[in-house]
């Protein structure tokens, strides 16, 4: 797949303002699928000639006779889209979208090292546009949009060469439960609200937000400074949860549901648990051994009633009331 506009980017024919309309149009006719060519000046793009406003102009009443002699400074465009050879075709596209309607087809001239490379029709970077979304939705998880598991994996072996990591393992407790007394589309708007309150918080520590899967998330930030980032977690998710339940079970702060053995069981209601790993008292030889501290610290996490955060600091257990 391709990343950068010079890797689609074709040759074409370039010439000086010294040259006659005459000379552009015998080009185009020993080309016929030929849309445009560039007009340069020491190997710098200064313009760009496409063929079908070439034409537009050569092909009015006096046009053949006004223009043919003529140098083509009186036909060509001035300001064309110039991009360099490593732009992400991803923004070439936006750039090439957002042109006048009258220029919205026309050639994208590509650079390299200031002189000309080449150039792209918007129907070969639309083409590879699609492929590169269609590609990238595949790294998303499809519920919230967020990266999903080939990132994060990514995100872990570059947190393990930093000097400072932070990585904050995220889920509900007892959120089984709250699927199967309210259904599995209400489940999914509980997640994506998580999701939302996520976002906030990564981007206020300039982290990655990763959706593990389910009801799994993970923040990585390159610092140290998590606690007021947990705190504000738990508060936001505990405020909104409420909006997710019936009076009844807000009141009575539990859901019945049955268990595996067949016997109704009180689960209490969807709190959050917050995992933080840190390489501030250890270091970690590989993501796997990232993953085992984080599941030790989940585990005491869980041991606690309501939303709570565990962190490396002697295992301390912070828990903010409802």
């Amino acid at each position: 797949m391709f990343l950068q506009i010079g890797e689609i980017a074709e040759q074409i024919p370039e010439i000086t303002i010294h040259h006659k309309c005459e000379y552009v149009d015998q080009i185009f006719k020993k080309n016929p699928q030929l849309q445009g060519v560039a007009v340069t000046d020491n190997g710098c793009t200064v313009a760009l000639i496409m063929r079908i406003r070439f034409y537009q102009q050569i092909g009015t009443l006096y046009g053949y006779t006004l223009y043919m002699g003529r140098s083509v400074e009186l036909v060509m465009d001035k300001n064309p889209l110039v991009v360099d050879y490593k732009t992400p075709i991803i923004d070439v596209s936006r750039l090439a979208m957002a042109r006048n309607d009258e220029n919205l087809y026309d050639y994208v001239i590509v650079t390299h090292g200031n002189t000309l490379f080449g150039a792209v029709s918007v129907r070969d970077l639309l083409l590879n546009f699609a492929e590169i979304q269609a590609v990238a939705a595949s790294f998303l998880n499809p519920l919230t949009g967020l990266p999903g598991n080939v990132s994060i994996t990514e995100w872990m072996i570059k947190s393990l060469l930093q000097e400072q990591f932070s990585a904050l393992y995220i889920d509900l407790d007892h959120f089984k439960a709250y699927n199967d007394t309210y259904g599995f589309k209400e489940g999914d708007r509980m997640i994506q609200a998580t999701a939302e309150i996520l976002k906030h918080e990564a981007l206020r520590l300039e982290g990655f937000l990763g959706h593990i899967g389910g009801d799994d998330f993970i923040i990585f930030i390159s610092h140290y400074q998590y606690e007021e980032c947990c705190r504000s977690i738990i508060r936001e998710f505990d405020m909104v949860v409420k909006d997710f339940y019936h009076a009844g079970h807000l009141a009575q702060q539990f859901v019945l549901t049955e268990s595996r053995s067949g016997r109704m069981e009180e689960i209490p209601l969807v709190s959050i648990s917050i995992a933080v790993v840190t390489n501030r008292s250890r270091r970690f030889a590989s993501i796997e051994d990232l993953s085992e501290e984080a599941a030790r610290f989940k585990k005491s996490c869980k041991m606690i009633k309501g939303s709570s955060y565990v962190d490396d600091s002697d295992l301390s257990l912070h828990r903010l009331g409802h």
